[in-house]
């Protein structure tokens, strides 16, 4: 049970939590739709696979590298405006423009012409979202500094994340309809606009509504220009060191990347599972429940498990709601196995509740133990970085995919799945059941092992901002 009660100037009034949640929907709202719009590339454009991963691959890659560099900027920032909310806004512009303008792909282009105008303009398309997620996700962890404030304001945030993953499965049905679009090609062109826009529109919210933390008795700042380049690269490195040596941030960044790449390993093979063991390889048949399953998915995060482990953190603990949480997954990859019923396809919903506490516990719960683990790192090392922190620990969230799409097709291919079959065997169909229930169960198991001994409790959180309250009221004087 918890043993504070919030104080009044702790709670971020609602207002900046919706709009805080406005940008992580934008936030969401960009992979959830890549991800469908990237099958365009294959299926209509009829780009050679090999470079259509090659597409996807190296944006990400370029991303990745990105991040700690932008959260070090983000954190060394001084103006007028703050040190997120200009990155924010200017990062969700150059976002929302791009996706829009690198959609404008034709048929009648040569494969080499829109290899080359995607791969330039997703690389626009990614320093745009650096700048802007990146300062999102810091200016997250300093809203409140309230243990339990701090998983409120995520819980808001994850819930409106959800609403990408609801509607986005239904972008290839609008796409993909004749009755809406001649063509694919020319679906994606139109409705990158409207997904861009919305997106756009979305991310400059927290850039206008959401307050900063005031930053006035810590350390000397870097000074961000060419001329110190050379310091400022020595003491980015030396963040990042420090980043990487905080044992409670190891742990969270190692139970995350354990189960999201647990999950995103076997993400596409409920849709194989749907198609080829359900209804025998006949999409038509299959119709639209494979965007169903990642609909009901969704609302199940958001109605379900984001209030109730909100309500259990504050019960039991951050890392207890955690592991309760990732141990009634387990439970729901189980019960897949008799959930995916030829028989009865509506049974497929019965796992989903239980299945979404994994990634709706996740990352509800993670973020705000990464803002207390900003503020052990501002007592141990007197400086605030929650942007650098941020971009880390998404970093090995990026990461977790990366190993979850190369682990996945290692496994579809251990398995003897037959991408080219219209029909796979009994065989391979009961080992993509059992790859679909045992990964995310091992991953789950040991990402519970190596949270087990994370030692940032309400009550050690609550000491630790004793002590920085009565350092910077030192410093003041």
């Amino acid at each position: 049970m918890s043993t504070t009660k919030t104080l009044p100037f702790d709670i971020v009034p609602w207002g900046q939590k919706i709009a805080f949640g406005s940008g992580h929907l934008a936030n969401q709202l960009f992979p959830a739709a890549l991800g469908i719009f990237m099958v365009v590339l294959v299926l209509s454009l009829k780009m050679d696979p090999f470079l259509a991963g090659v597409l996807a691959a190296l944006p990400r890659i370029f991303d990745a590298l990105t991040d700690p560099i932008m959260g070090y900027v983000s954190d060394n920032t001084r103006s007028r405006w703050g040190r997120r909310k200009p990155y924010i806004l200017a990062g969700s512009i150059i976002t929302g423009l791009t996706f829009m303008v690198m959609w404008q792909l034709y048929p009648e282009n040569s494969q080499t012409y829109n290899f080359f105008y995607f791969l330039l303009f997703s690389l626009v398309f990614y320093t745009g979202y650096t700048i802007f997620a990146t300062p999102l996700i810091g200016l997250g962890y300093e809203m409140s500094p309230d243990y339990n404030e701090r998983t409120r304001l995520m819980a808001v945030s994850q819930w409106m994340g959800q609403i990408a993953w609801m509607i986005a499965p239904w972008f290839w049905v609008i796409i993909y309809n004749p009755d809406i679009y001649p063509s694919a090609p020319e679906g994606a062109r139109n409705l990158s606009f409207w997904v861009g826009g919305l997106c756009m529109l979305l991310g400059i919210m927290p850039a206008l509504f959401c307050k900063e933390l005031e930053l006035k008795a810590l350390k000397e700042d870097a000074k961000l220009n060419l001329k110190n380049l050379a310091a400022n690269t020595k003491d980015f490195l030396k963040g990042i060191k420090q980043t990487f040596s905080s044992k409670p941030f190891l742990k969270l960044c190692g139970a995350t990347f354990l189960i999201f790449n647990g999950f995103q390993t076997i993400a596409q093979f409920a849709f194989f599972i749907i198609i080829f063991y359900l209804y025998n390889g006949d999409t038509v048949a299959a119709g639209h429940w494979p965007a169903w399953f990642g609909t009901v998915s969704a609302m199940a995060t958001a109605f379900l498990v984001i209030p109730v482990i909100t309500v259990l953190s504050q019960k039991i603990g951050k890392k207890n709601a955690f592991i309760v949480a990732t141990l009634i997954s387990m439970v729901g990859y189980a019960l897949k196995w008799w959930g995916f019923n030829p028989e009865n396809p509506y049974m497929m919903f019965i796992p989903i509740p239980l299945m979404s506490f994994g990634i709706g516990g996740l990352f509800t719960l993670m973020m705000s133990m990464t803002a207390d683990v900003c503020d052990l790192d501002e007592l141990e090392n007197g400086t605030r970085r929650e942007a650098t922190f941020g971009a880390v620990y998404w970093w090995m969230v990026k990461l977790g995919t990366a190993v979850a799409l190369l682990t996945s097709g290692a496994v579809l291919n251990l398995i003897g799945f037959d991408q080219n079959a219209t029909a796979q065997t009994s065989e391979v169909l009961t080992r993509l059941r059992l790859a679909d229930i045992i990964i995310p169960v091992t991953t789950g198991l040991i990402a519970i092992l190596v949270i087990w001994k994370y030692d940032v409790t309400e009550a050690k959180a609550n000491e630790i901002r004793a002590l920085l309250t009565a350092r910077r009221e030192k410093s003041s004087q």
